[in-house]
């Protein structure tokens, strides 16, 4: 077994779409219209689904806002420089929730970003880099 992808429902796809691809720089790897069930599935990731696990954005065409919840977490992703992924973030319009620093109780360099419904991003430094 391994994982396919994370849904996350969405009240604007377009705006989802550049946040992940253009803020992101993730790809976009499909995206399918299903006129009878009035929904749009599209699914964003930096490889292809086969070689990894995605993100599947679904946008039900008749409802443009979603309660998060407080079951959700967030989505992590790894990155080489987590103050520099801030910076790039910020320039590009994105919303850095939790600036890059120390875990607390922990040594891990780590970051949080929010995506245009609220969605929680955690942005974790590779552990390898040499600061």
């Amino acid at each position: 077994m391994r994982i396919l992808h994370t849904m996350l429902r969405v009240g604007n796809l377009d705006r989802s779409l550049a946040f992940y691809t253009e803020v992101l720089g993730m790809r976009l790897l499909r995206k399918q219209d299903y006129p009878g069930g009035k929904f749009t599935l599209a699914f964003v990731g930096y490889q292809d689904e086969a070689d990894g696990a995605v993100i599947e954005l679904t946008y039900n065409w008749d409802t443009d806002q979603y309660d998060l919840g407080n079951g959700y977490g967030h989505i992590a992703l790894e990155v080489e420089d987590a103050y520099a992924a801030c910076e790039a973030i910020r320039n590009k319009g994105g919303n850095v929730v939790r600036d890059a620093g120390p875990m607390k109780h922990s040594t891990t360099v780590i970051a949080f970003v929010e995506d245009p419904d609220g969605y929680k991003i955690e942005l974790i430094q590779r552990k390898d880099r040499a600061d």
